[in-house]
């Protein structure tokens, strides 16, 4: 309450209190009947109780005439409320505050939606009047907390670790590989800016430079259209280290998250399991894993190899062909067939893959298409396998190693989606399951052109020091020191040990992924002078504290986040400019001839 014109907050006041003279200021939540109004800000509400004599008439038409949300002070006498009238579920239930002088210091005129947390109100609606959506009780309780663990990652690496706090520039210029950059027009004809997708180069200049230990809550740009859930600007926790190695990275960063995780949230025990990539896409099928339930990929095809199905036989006459299976537990009491289909329907679409299911009944029989082709022998080593029960599903696939792994990983997801929406609860909000995933390839075929490689992750990571040789020979084979943190099947992290060497810097560059390494003069100059091995990481803010509160979307801890396709309807950004504030930029706008034809009207 310093520096400001109240004497308390409105969540603070106790039965202590009582006989005091307060001064409050807050927002109007709630009247009733001209005869109390409970009164909020940042901290808590409190019940004011408006003055019912006549020698306190102004003051009683002044706070019943006041709109919801209208923002008041009220001076008065905290007293307590009368016996039976307690609130046990409001902190400062025990008291009420009998108003002596009030003053209206804002009025608000007609709300477009009820500032209340239960309101149902659309998300175009809560962007476009993101001012007033903040004073709901979950933003506000969301922000906070971010504040607060932001606080402690600086004590944390700052204070206690020696890390330098460092802001890099935004205005840089173009990264090859990763995310789409955003350009920004300079006034130099032809040459633009790009808005950084990560400080990544600076980080490692900054330990060319000596800084041994570099940290930074950094704002970052990507452009990448309306993908759901993600933001064209978002915030990490950005770590570079110098004399490391993925160990003591993953040390750090398990040790800054004990510290500055939130009490309420319980305990997280350290260090946390680490898998590798390829364990992760067998198990899983899926390179970020949600450990908090089963229903793990199962390797089949030793059983069914001696069958005579002719799919299956086809699927393992490939290399790296494989039969896995996911076992849905009690999927046909909480499974419709209409859900089936769905699944099966899923597959086909997405990865253009065909799935079998298996029911085993009540009495332990199974029931398949694909029984008739399986002795009882084979049958028995199946449901061992798969530890099948009374009432289980199996999804059954046959095909390339990866491609099944990546439908059933897809369809475990779907499938827990389904069985918690029919009550049977699987993956626990409440609790958090972080997992390191290791050993990523270092080099990926292109989508669009399979001959040709780009970075799994970028082109400044390393090699695993036992593949280094594989580089020239096979880069195929070659996996990287890449690592990733994942939380509850979202990752929250990613980092790496870097190149630090400028020859194999530029062989990466200019050999592996057929760069211009001229862009990247400026770093293969810097590591020519004594760069030392240098690795670090950066957490997902945005992501992080999503799951920490369990947040449905991220745009939920972000004060002032962009919709779902980019825009700021609060501001109505992006927005047009004229001709002539684009002249000193030389860019014209070519429209379409459709909006031409629009604006032209």
């Amino acid at each position: 309450n310093s520096f400001v014109a109240r004497t308390n907050t409105c969540g603070e006041l106790r039965s202590a209190h009582v006989g005091q003279e307060v001064t409050l200021c807050g927002w109007i939540q709630y009247q009733r009947q001209d005869l109390f109004l409970v009164l909020r800000d940042f901290q808590g509400l409190t019940q004011i109780i408006i003055p019912q004599d006549e020698a306190h008439s102004h003051v009683k038409k002044l706070l019943s005439n006041a709109p919801v949300e209208s923002v008041v002070r009220v001076t008065g006498i905290v007293i307590p409320r009368p016996p039976g009238q307690e609130n046990p579920k409001m902190p400062t239930g025990d008291i009420e505050v009998k108003v002596e002088t009030a003053e209206v210091l804002n009025s608000c005129k007609k709300l477009p939606f009820e500032i209340k947390d239960f309101t149902k109100k659309s998300e175009a609606l809560r962007m476009q009047y993101r001012y007033l959506d903040l004073r709901s009780f979950q933003l506000q309780y969301n922000l906070r907390l971010r504040s607060q663990i932001v606080m402690r990652m600086r004590e944390y690496l700052c204070n206690l670790h020696g890390f330098v706090d460092v802001e890099t520039p935004t205005l840089f210029k173009r990264t090859p590989g990763g995310a789409k950059e955003f350009l920004v027009p300079s006034r130099e004809a032809g040459k633009f800016y790009s808005l950084p997708q990560s400080p990544q180069q600076f980080k490692q200049l900054l330990m060319v430079g000596g800084l041994d230990r570099y940290f930074q809550v950094a704002r970052c740009y990507r452009d990448e259209g309306s993908r759901p859930d993600r933001q064209p600007e978002f915030t990490q926790i950005d770590i570079e280290m110098s004399f490391v190695d993925q160990a003591g990275i993953q040390r750090l960063i398990e040790g800054l998250l004990q510290y500055s995780w939130p009490e309420e949230r319980g305990c997280i025990t350290t260090p946390f399991p680490s898998m590798t990539y390829e364990e992760a896409l067998a198990d899983y099928g899926t390179d970020k894993p949600d450990t908090r339930f089963g229903m793990k990929i199962v390797d089949i095809s030793d059983i069914l190899q001696r069958s005579d199905i002719q799919f299956v036989q086809d699927a393992l006459s490939y290399p790296r062909g494989a039969v896995k299976a996911i076992r849905i537990p009690q999927g046909l009491r909480y499974l419709k067939n209409k859900d089936l289909e769905s699944l099966k329907e899923s597959a086909k679409s997405q990865f253009n893959q065909e799935i079998m299911e298996v029911i085993c009944r009540p009495d332990g029989s199974l029931k398949s298409l694909l029984t008739k082709f399986l002795g009882e022998k084979q049958q028995s080593e199946l449901i061992q396998a798969l530890d099948m029960q009374g009432d289980d599903v199996v999804l059954l696939a046959a095909g390339e190693h990866k491609q099944v792994c990546s439908a059933l990983g897809t369809l475990r997801l779907v499938t827990a989606d389904l069985l918690e929406a029919a009550g049977l609860l699987l993956r626990d909000p409440t609790t958090f399951h972080f997992l390191w995933v290791v050993d990523f390839p270092l080099f990926l075929p292109k989508e669009e052109n399979p001959t040709e490689l780009e970075s799994a992750h970028h082109p400044f990571t390393a090699p695993h020091p036992s593949d280094t040789s594989l580089l020239h020979s096979d880069p195929t084979k070659v996996r990287s020191q890449h690592y990733d943190l994942v939380l509850n099947g979202c990752e929250v992290g990613g980092g790496s040990i870097r190149i630090h060497s400028a020859e194999q810097q530029r062989f990466v560059l200019e050999k592996v992924l057929k760069e211009d390494s001229e862009v990247l003069s400026h770093l293969l100059e810097a590591l020519e002078f004594g760069a030392p091995p240098h690795g670090g990481i950066a957490l997902g803010l945005d992501r992080l504290i999503s799951l920490i509160v369990d947040a449905p979307s991220i745009r939920d801890v972000i004060a002032f986040p962009k919709s779902f396709r980019g825009r700021d309807l609060m501001g109505n950004a992006p927005d047009y400019v004229t001709p002539e504030e684009l002249e000193p930029y030389h860019v014209q706008v070519s429209w379409p001839p459709a909006e031409k034809e629009a604006k032209q009207n």
